[in-house]
């Protein structure tokens, strides 16, 4: 059983930054697929981005178009934790960001594609 504990989220005015991290701890796998999902009120949880590790050796990244080129997801080498580099927030990345976990990212954006969930951290631009 994996568990992901989420932390590093707050506010933030228009324009600035903040990295959010992913601790997972338990019956991790040398191949996973780890993802970001960001959930505003009254909206679907969407996929913010993924990083797929392939036996320690290999990995490689996707982003939703809203956030490609400002958002960067990336993991320790220890695989033991994910990370979300967030640049030039914009109001509207304002939401619950939840970390998952996954066996592949082939349809990372889908929310049913992972088997674990962290709790959310809090992200409010303004």
């Amino acid at each position: 059983h994996v568990q992901l504990v989420e932390s590093g989220g707050g506010s933030v005015q228009a324009g600035g930054s903040l990295r959010l991290s992913c601790a997972a701890s338990g019956a991790t796998s040398s191949s996973v697929c780890m993802g970001w999902f960001r959930q505003a009120p009254g909206k679907e949880r969407e996929g913010v981005a993924s990083i797929y590790i392939n036996s320690g050796r290999s990995y490689y990244t996707d982003y939703a178009d809203s956030v490609r080129g400002r958002f960067t997801i990336s993991r320790d080498n220890a695989k033991t934790t994910a990370y979300l580099q967030m640049t030039s927030l914009k109001p509207e990345d304002s939401a619950m960001y939840f970390c998952a976990a996954g066996q592949t990212c082939g349809n990372w954006w889908k929310a049913s594609e992972f088997g674990y969930w962290g709790q959310g951290t809090q992200v409010t631009v303004s």
